[in-house]
């Protein structure tokens, strides 16, 4: 949608509901004394830079360290000073405190802990089980934009349930001082991928300390699932007015295993040979874990100043497959294996550039980034027996595929505020972009993929492998006014050109008004754009099981064109949100925040296509497909990802905190977080024979997150003391699973006969007590989910060979109860 017409349809909105307005109640830079004198609650006469004067460069970050502190925002707005509860979009601040009183050694997984607009898939498969990914109201991973310090974070070259996100858990925990969180629509601010909202994560910038931590923990009930994280960070003076702050940790997490009992294999009876509790599919990956940052910053003139920020993780975890029993291969493996799928994974991104003030009168940012994954894709404890009988022999450990993901961008940010006639105040920002990004598919061992590949996952062969690159270019501007006092109308637009998916122009209007003191309207419209990325157009993988193989083919391959697959277009949305903010009494904060989001053809997952179609399709790719007798034609499935539907995604954000001063018996802070939310589908579109691109299940799969989200937390702290408790609400979310070994013939495998599964909703109840027991030691015990609730059991016939009794879609953790212990020392 153009500018022009998104404002019109704004004008629109507000003539017909009357409620796009707001107040804002923000430090504001004014260059004249005029309008000082009318505006006596801003920065009256002063130019606010984009850095600190020399006095100020080592000051603590202004952030959110302690439960209900109100935090300074750089996130979606570019006036300085702003408060969270000032602004005219929905933004949330997390601090490090909040994130680690989850309990979590996860950064996504503390963050889905305490925002009920994010959530995390607790299961995955195959490669999408060893990449985290977050979905914020309910939408897909990719159309949440990751920034740390502002600057967009790559994302990872491993696709995760079609998406090819950024993996928050590659971020070490320790360096962030803070995370904001802005729901809603900001593709014109912040580009591509900004439709669900945008994450920004703040590092830590201090100068001087040292903080180090330990914790560990298994859940409870089963005994495995052993978890340990250890971390330092700290920070000291880049010659006297500088600073550079260090953090890494190491992390290691062993496979947790649900209960044989519930999840024993349909192929075990009492006379078989091997155990019952052989299949461990359903379980999470081992995984060990190192990451570093280091962050920087040091004046180079008084009104200039150099920065960056390096960060590097690597990763090797291993992800159980189906196990193939003592009569698959008797002579290599005389009672059975299990194939474990590896993932050695190397990510860094380096961030440097110049920032300064009174260039023309405005502040100015010049930055450029290089950030890469790479994802070494492996199998271990499988063989290859068609290879073996070629060449005589087989490894049993082999590389897969390569997948890279890199991206080099450039950019360039101006800064203003002035006054319109002497009268209206306002800040001006404008800037460009550059971004670069390249994807690389490298083919696996000859073995992996000859002769129907390894067990338990096949490779990449070299007709499938390539390079591919295109190039971004983007300009913005934003204005924001203050028409009166009590009314802030902030326009943005902007335009960007991709080298692959064509131009896009995007904008949004967003707007507050302060009613009263307590009380204030905030309102937004906007489009956006989020183009296919290069793994959603090259991506491919065949994964073996013990009867079939399901294969992802490249969505602009001739292959997946021969099954009736479309050129991949831009996703596209339009996106309304209105909002109250209210403090009815001191101390005590509540907004509301209504929301619509509609996006044209989404990408995902194709409907699969099975039996000698898909046998044509995946060979037509230069593959090999498994043979052998227990191999049923009907369960080889191949699909791509396409722009399958439109959706419309409405829900409710409702957030507030209350701290209550108890003199001596300490401090108290509440809060309840909530999100309702609902998408449909109201459009599916046609592949190339005229026929639908989605499934029910891929619709489902499109819908299937929580109806609705409730998080209520109490932390009181008292002396030497601290106790957080937090119940946690999970709604209820439906899916359409395939008919797998137990249902009738006639439906087994079906690409177009589907059973519904719902999960029901759950409570959760976690509680950590924590001692100080001077300023350098605090100890904390906690568990979470103390009840151990699990999700529902999946019907028997949808239950692939037995063992994965939990729907994927689920996201409350099929681990159950989790208990930690956690040592901080601070110097």
């Amino acid at each position: 949608m153009k500018i022009r017409r998104i404002y019109a349809y704004f004008l629109y909105s507000t003539s017909s509901c009357a409620i796009f307005c707001n107040l804002v109640d923000v430090s504001f830079a004014s260059s004249l004394d005029r309008a000082a004198k009318k505006y006596p609650t801003q920065l009256a006469g002063k130019h606010v830079p984009l850095i600190p004067k020399i006095s100020q460069r080592h000051s603590r970050p202004t952030s959110a360290r302690s439960q209900g502190e109100e935090s300074v925002i750089v996130t979606g707005t570019h006036q300085s000073n702003k408060k969270a509860r000032d602004s005219a979009t929905p933004i949330t601040v997390f601090s490090a405190q909040q994130l680690q009183q989850t309990g979590q050694l996860n950064l996504a997984d503390a963050l889905a802990r305490i925002d009920p607009s994010i959530t995390v898939n607790a299961l995955g498969n195959d490669t999408g089980a060893l990449t985290s990914s977050i979905r914020m109201r309910g939408l897909a991973p990719n159309e949440v934009l990751v920034l740390v310090d502002g600057k967009r974070r790559n994302t990872t070259a491993n696709m995760v349930g079609g998406s090819s996100p950024v993996d928050l858990n590659m971020i070490p925990m320790n360096a962030v001082d803070h995370m904001e969180v802005l729901r809603g629509g900001a593709a014109a601010m912040y580009g591509s991928d900004a439709i669900a909202g945008v994450i920004n994560i703040i590092t830590k910038k201090s100068s001087h300390g040292l903080h180090t931590y330990a914790q560990t923990g298994a859940n409870a009930y089963n005994g495995d699932g052993w978890q340990y994280q250890v971390g330092a960070d700290g920070g000291m003076k880049l010659g006297q007015d500088g600073h550079i702050h260090l953090s890494g940790l190491i992390y290691h997490s062993d496979h947790f295993v649900v209960s044989q009992k519930a999840a024993r294999d349909h192929r075990w009876t009492p006379t078989s040979n091997w155990p019952s509790d052989s299949n461990k599919i359903e379980s999470t990956p081992e995984e060990t874990r190192e990451s570093l940052a280091i962050d920087w910053a040091k004046p180079i003139t008084e009104h200039m100043q150099a920065y960056g920020l390096i960060t590097y993780a690597h990763r090797y975890a291993e992800s159980y497959q189906n196990f193939r029993t003592p009569s698959t291969l008797p002579a290599i493996y005389p009672y059975g294996f299990s194939p474990l799928e590896t993932n050695n994974e190397n990510f860094f991104q380096a961030n440097t550039g110049l920032k300064g003030d009174n260039f023309l009168g405005f502040d100015w940012d010049l930055s450029t980034l290089y950030g890469q994954d790479q994802d070494d894709i492996g199998v271990k404890n499988t063989y290859n027996s068609n290879y073996a009988a070629v060449y005589g022999s087989s490894p049993t450990i082999m590389n897969a595929e390569r997948y890279r993901m890199s991206q080099w961008t450039s950019n360039f940010d101006m800064r203003r505020n002035f006054n319109i006639g002497h009268v209206v105040p306002m800040t001006l920002a404008m800037g460009a972009e550059h971004r670069l990004e390249m994807y690389h598919v490298g083919a696996g061992n000859p073995a992996s993929y000859l002769y129907g590949g390894a067990s338990g996952y096949a490779g990449i062969t070299p007709a499938l492998a390539g390079n591919w690159q295109r190039n971004v270019w983007a300009g913005y501007i934003d204005g924001d006014f203050h028409p009166l006092k009590k009314w802030e109308l902030d326009f943005s637009g902007r335009f960007e050109h991709y080298t692959d998916a064509g131009d896009t122009e995007t904008g949004k209007i967003t707007t507050r008004y302060n009613i009263t003191k307590r009380i204030a309207l905030r309102a937004d419209i906007n489009n956006g754009f989020r183009a296919p990325t290069l793994a959603e157009e090259h991506y491919s993988s065949l994964s073996v099981s013990p009867t079939g193989a399901s294969g992802v083919l490249a969505a602009n391959s001739e292959s997946a064109k021969s099954i009736g697959a479309n050129h991949l277009k831009p996703e596209r949305s339009t996106s309304e949100s209105a909002g109250i903010v209210l403090e009815p009494v001191d101390n005590f904060h509540i907004t509301a925040d209504v929301y619509q989001i509609n996006i044209r053809d989404r990408i995902t997952s194709s409907m699969s296509v099975a039996g000698d179609t898909a046998i044509e399709a995946i060979s037509g790719a230069g593959v090999d497909l498994p043979t052998g007798a227990s191999v049923d034609p009907r369960n080889i499935k191949a699909y791509y990802y396409a722009n399958a539907a439109s959706t419309r995604t409405q829900g409710l954000d409702i957030q507030s905190d209350y701290r209550l001063r108890m003199e001596q018996w300490g401090i108290l802070d509440l809060s309840m977080l909530l999100n309702l939310n609902r998408t449909t589908v109201h459009h599916l579109n046609t592949n190339t024979a005229g026929n639908a691109i989605a499934s029910a299940s891929t619709i489902a799969g499109l819908t299937a997150v929580p109806r609705s989200k409730i998080v209520l937390n109490a932390h009181w702290s008292v002396d030497k003391w601290d106790i957080n408790i937090r119940e946690t609400r999970y709604g209820s979310t439906k899916t359409m699973l395939t008919y797998e070994d137990l249902a009738p013939s006639s439906v087994r495998y079906s690409t177009t006969e589907f059973k519904q599964f719902v999960n029901t909703p759950v409570w959760t109840t976690d509680l950590e007590v924590g001692y100080r027991f001077n300023r350098q030691f605090h100890l904390a015990i906690g568990a979470n989910n103390i009840f151990n609730m699990r999700p529902r059991h999946v019907d028997p016939v949808t239950n692939y060979l037995g063992p994965k009794i939990y729907d994927s879609s689920s996201a409350l953790s099929m681990t159950g109860a989790y208990y930690y212990a956690r040592l901080d020392a601070s110097f």
